[in-house]
C-alpha cells in the first residue's frame, strides 16, 4: 500500500507537520508584512520597524520567529543584521501547500 498524507509515519505525514508549523508561522498578521517588505530586497530592523510603525523589539521578535524555520535568513553588516527572505524556503512550502490542497 503507498504511503500518503494520511499514514501517521509517512514522509508525507511528516512534511504535512512541517507544513503546519510554516503555516503557523505566517499567521500572523505582522509577520506576513514583513515577508512582504522584504520582497523588495534586503532590509534591516530599523527599516523595517519605521515602515510598518510599530516597535523595534516586537519586529526582532517576529524576525526570530521567521528565523527558526528558514522562512528568512540573515547577515551581518558591521553593527547592523540584514534580513532577507529565503526564496527557496518559501517555495518549498508553497509547493507543498498546493499539492496538498488542490485535487
Amino acid at each position: 500500500m503507498p504511503q500518503n498524507c494520511c499514514d501517521k509515519n509517512s514522509s508525507e505525514s511528516r512534511k504535512i507537520d512541517q507544513l503546519a508549523q510554516f503555516v503557523k508561522m505566517i499567521n500572523e498578521p505582522n509577520r506576513l508584512k514583513i515577508l512582504c517588505l522584504l520582497k523588495r530586497g534586503e532590509l534591516c530592523v530599523c527599516e523595517i520597524f519605521e515602515t510598518l510603525k510599530l516597535p523595534q523589539n516586537l519586529i526582532s521578535h517576529h524576525l526570530k520567529e521567521l528565523s527558526s524555520l528558514e522562512i528568512v535568513g540573515f547577515r551581518k553588516l558591521g553593527t547592523k543584521v540584514i534580513y532577507s527572505r529565503n526564496e527557496s524556503v518559501i517555495e518549498k512550502y508553497s509547493k507543498l501547500l498546493n499539492k496538498v490542497i488542490q485535487i
